[in-house]
């Protein structure tokens, strides 16, 4: 393919591609180490992600959150993206002692986390931090606008 003057193969690019995101490890939610660490002594946590497998995992190994969550759940490894409801059945049937009435999902997507915990019946927590308005379709159970928020909530 001959893009912007370079010749270069689709399936060599995306590999690069997805190996410089796995490096992308910054941390850009303010109080986010400290956030996992407080409610990892109290709360079983767990990832769900549309991401890809080896990416998310690099990511949240190089970042230092990985040992704070209890198992990860992709989308990849799924064959389904939040929102939809098989890729959170999936994730209900696999956490043990899994109750819906302790769940919260926190995610900063409208359309995907929000959404998709709302309709699994699960509680759900906006991390909305640019000050965006909700459409009346979508009304997570609580917004905040900063992790540390977390900790009162929990």
């Amino acid at each position: 393919m001959l893009r912007m003057g370079e010749i270069v193969v689709g399936l060599e690019w995306e590999g690069l591609y997805r190996e410089l995101l796995g490096d992308g490890n910054q941390l850009l939610m303010e109080g986010a180490m400290d956030v996992c660490h407080r409610l990892s002594k109290t709360h079983r946590m767990f990832v769900i992600t549309n991401g890809i497998t080896h990416t998310q995992i690099k990511r949240l190994k190089q970042s230092g959150l990985y040992k704070f969550f209890e198992d990860i759940f992709d989308s990849q490894s799924i064959g389904y993206q939040k929102p939809k409801g098989e890729f959170f059945n999936y994730v209900i049937s696999h956490i043990s002692e899994f109750n819906r009435k302790d769940a919260l999902v926190i995610g900063d997507s409208l359309n995907t986390d929000i959404k998709g915990g709302l309709q699994s019946g699960i509680d759900t927590c906006w991390v909305n931090r640019t000050g965006q308005i909700s459409p009346a379709e979508i009304k997570s159970t609580y917004t905040i606008s900063n992790l540390m928020e977390l900790t009162s909530i929990c």
